[in-house]
């Protein structure tokens, strides 16, 4: 199981670029820039039509996911009600889930993309000790 892990990272790029083949070319380049902001050191795999980026092959904890609309780009965040938004960019998802809306021909900031994936990096292991706790206060349940 570890080896086929390593082989989806060292892939990152090939995955990125097929999963990228399959949408228009504004939408194409933006998946790739945001993917160049992501991935390093993550896992990398197409899953409910994203492209997904998790730690350790944890896909039920996955960070960030990429996906493309029609008017755009979005970068997806699990946990992303934990997450301190300084752009105040994020919109609601989910109960935890939150994204990042990119426009077709956006300029994406990798530094500023980064920051946000660094954030949800350091919540990581708050969410998934306490992910049932915090779905429950983002639904209004608590």
């Amino acid at each position: 199981m570890t080896r086929l892990l390593r082989t989806v990272t060292v892939r990152g790029m090939t995955i990125a670029t097929e999963y990228a083949g399959r949408h228009q070319p504004a939408q194409a380049k933006a998946i790739l820039a945001l993917h160049d902001a992501v991935h390093p050191g993550f896992d990398v795999a197409v899953k409910y039509g994203m492209l997904m980026y998790a730690v350790d092959g944890d896909w039920k904890h996955w960070v960030a996911g990429v996906n493309a609309k029609a008017k755009g780009t979005c970068l997806r965040f699990l946990w992303g009600v934990l997450l301190d938004d300084p752009l105040g960019v994020l919109r609601k998802g989910t109960a935890t889930l939150m994204t990042w809306d990119f426009p077709l021909d956006a300029e994406i900031d990798p530094a500023q993309v980064a920051l946000y994936v660094r954030d949800a990096v350091a919540k990581r292991d708050h969410f998934r000790a306490n992910s049932k706790e915090i779905s429950e206060r983002a639904r209004g349940l608590r």
